[in-house]
Parts: structure tokens; C-alpha cells; sequence
């Protein structure tokens, strides 16, 4: 009984003292874009009901300046890992992770360059969002009606880029290859904003892509695609939403909205997040390298919530479930942006210009 109540004892001191993995997400930006930084925060909220992590949320706002200085605050405290996101990110995390060896570092939808000297305490997350995007493009162009009647045989759809960037592009030729998969003479009208935190810009070249003859627009542009959202309701259109499954957002917020959101090409930032953690937390995380996520390892996907089980029929569901086995099975090859010269692209874009 007495060697027991020591090994009990023990146990519990030791117990005691284990350290709560504690952690800063750092967003270069700020949370109620109802997207890509709100599907963040919701993945260090998973974390911390599920995991009982420590947690902390910081929003430096989309003024550059700021980014560095606080990273370099952040790797100063306490803190075990420090999750940044996003391409703008990239070099001030090559810079700064060097200097803070005993730390740990998650960057999302981006990856640091590992040739550079200092960099295996950094895990680097990316997404194939070129999957996803395939599956919403061969959506658009099953159920766009603007190609009819059939004395029209070219529909137009839309594509709202926030910025005429890799990642954003690697979302475009996704689409514009899943639409061309569907129908060859599909158009595509492209609009890049040049921000991701203008929604008046967002929802005027939105309205002009649907005055133009689009009746559904892909947003790929973060706050800015807010813009888009309030368009496709204005003008009565559809939208495809990005990142989170924006129409459940918005249903307590706009329902009118809601309803105009077909569905969501939703990039798990969130499960990401809580997946990192959580193989840290088991010792399994592999740090010094980079992961892409896609449809196979849930990083990507179509929202399946109600509206679109309402408004798309059951067999373009199907339809697209079909797409889905055949890019699991690697019978469609779905190209990336990433690597593609500018030229390629260029050709890409001219395929669907109406």
C-alpha cells in the first residue's frame, strides 16, 4: 500500500508540473473576414476544447509594417509554437525563425524556402486548393444557366481573385480547368481586386462581372470577396464562397445572403491547424519541411451543407462526387498554378475570354 501511494504521489507531481503546450496564432490581417483568418481562428479554438492547449490570438492588421515587430515580440515570450500564414509572411518567418532555435513555428498556405540555412524548427503547411477549385469550376459550368438558350453555347462564369498572385491563381486554373472539363466552350470573366481587404472594390467588379452576363462568380479574394457576397444578393446571382462554408456563416448573419452561396470550396486552414497541433502533441510532427494537403487528406473539398443540397439537383451532386473518385483515383490530373510560367498562364486565361 505504501509503495503504491508513492508511485500515486509521484505520478501527480510530475503531472503538476507538465508544461501546457502554449501557442500564438499571428494573423497579418484580422479575424470577420468570415474565410481564410475566421477558418484559423476556429482551428486554435478546436485546439484548445480538444487538445487543452494555450492559446492566443493576434491581430496585427493589414498594415506590413506591423507584421515583423510583432512576430519578433511573440518569439520573445514564452510561447512553444507560433502559427503565421500566408506567402506576405514568408520571408519576415525565414528572417526571424533562425533567431529563435528552441522555438517552434507553423506556416499555412505557404511554404519557407528550406535551403535556407535555420529553418528545421519550421513545419509549412500548403493546400492543394486546385482540387478543390476543379470540383466548383465543373459545378459552375453544370449549373450556370447563362449559356442558354442554346443559340448560346458559350455560359459565362466568374472568378474574383484578391490578388494576382501564385496561390490565388493556383485557385483560378483549378476552376478554369474543372468548367472546361464540364463544357470546352465555357468563358470565364476574371477580376483581380489587388487587395484582400477592399469589399467595395470586391462588390463593384463583381456586379460588373454579373452585369456582363456571368450568373455565378467563384470568390477567392478573403474580405474582399464580402463584396462579392453582397453582389450576388443585390443582383440576385449565385456565388461559390472560399475557404470556410461561408453560407452557414451567413445564415444568422444575412440569410439573403446565405442563400445565394450554392456552396464553398472550403480550405481546411482550420483542421490544418488542429492537425499540426495535435502531431506535435504526439511527438509525430515533422518539423524543417513542407506538407501539401488536398482532397485525399481533407485539406480541400465542396461544402455539402444544406443550401447546396437544396439548390444544385441530385445528380450534379453525384456528378460531382464522380470527379471527386477521379481525382482520388488520378484519373484527372489537375494542373497548379505553382510552376506555371507566366506565359502558360497567360494562354490558360485567353481559353476562356469571352
Amino acid at each position: 500500500m505504501r509503495k503504491f501511494l508513492v508511485i500515486l504521489l509521484a505520478t501527480l507531481f510530475v503531472l503538476s508540473f507538465a508544461k501546457t503546450l502554449k501557442v500564438a496564432l499571428l494573423l497579418n490581417g484580422t479575424l470577420g473576414d468570415k474565410s481564410f483568418f475566421d477558418s484559423a481562428g476556429r482551428g486554435i479554438q478546436m485546439a484548445i476544447k480538444e487538445l487543452g492547449i494555450q492559446a492566443k490570438i493576434i491581430e496585427a492588421g493589414y498594415q506590413q509594417e506591423r507584421w515583423r515587430p510583432y512576430l519578433e515580440d511573440l518569439s520573445d515570450q514564452d510561447y512553444d509554437i507560433i502559427i503565421v500564414g500566408t506567402w506576405q509572411m514568408q520571408e519576415i518567418l525565414e528572417e526571424i525563425a533562425p533567431m529563435y532555435p528552441e522555438k517552434k513555428y507553423f506556416i499555412f498556405d505557404t511554404s519557407v524556402d528550406y535551403s535556407k540555412p535555420g529553418l528545421d524548427n519550421v513545419y509549412s503547411i500548403l493546400y492543394k486548393q486546385n482540387e478543390g477549385s476543379f470540383l466548383v469550376g465543373a459545378l459552375a459550368a453544370l449549373i450556370t444557366t447563362s449559356g442558354m438558350p442554346k443559340t448560346n453555347p458559350e455560359p459565362i462564369i466568374g472568378f474574383l481573385g484578391g490578388m494576382d498572385i501564385p496561390v490565388i491563381n493556383d485557385f483560378l486554373v483549378g476552376y478554369i480547368e474543372g468548367a472546361k472539363y464540364v463544357n470546352p466552350n465555357i468563358k470565364v470573366l476574371i477580376s483581380y481586386v489587388g487587395s484582400f481587404n477592399d469589399p467595395a472594390k470586391g462588390k463593384e467588379l463583381s456586379l460588373a462581372m454579373y452585369r456582363q452576363g456571368a450568373d455565378i462568380i467563384f470568390n477567392v479574394a478573403g474580405n474582399t470577396g464580402v463584396g462579392l457576397l453582397e453582389a450576388a444578393k443585390e443582383a440576385d446571382r449565385w456565388a461559390i464562397g472560399v475557404d470556410s462554408d461561408q453560407a452557414l456563416i451567413y445564415e444568422d448573419i444575412d440569410i439573403e445572403i446565405a442563400k445565394r452561396i450554392v456552396t464553398s470550396m472550403m480550405k481546411n486552414v482550420d483542421l490544418s491547424i488542429f492537425r499540426g497541433l495535435k502531431l506535435h502533441l504526439e511527438g509525430k510532427l515533422k518539423y524543417g519541411q513542407a506538407e501539401a494537403l488536398g482532397i485525399a487528406e481533407g485539406g480541400v473539398g465542396v461544402a455539402d451543407n444544406k443550401y447546396y443540397r437544396e439548390l444544385v439537383p441530385e445528380q450534379i451532386r453525384a456528378k460531382i462526387k464522380e470527379i471527386e473518385q477521379k481525382i482520388l483515383r488520378g484519373e484527372i490530373k489537375v494542373s497548379t498554378a505553382y510552376g506555371m510560367s507566366t506565359d502558360e498562364l497567360n494562354k490558360l486565361r485567353a481559353s476562356v475570354r469571352p
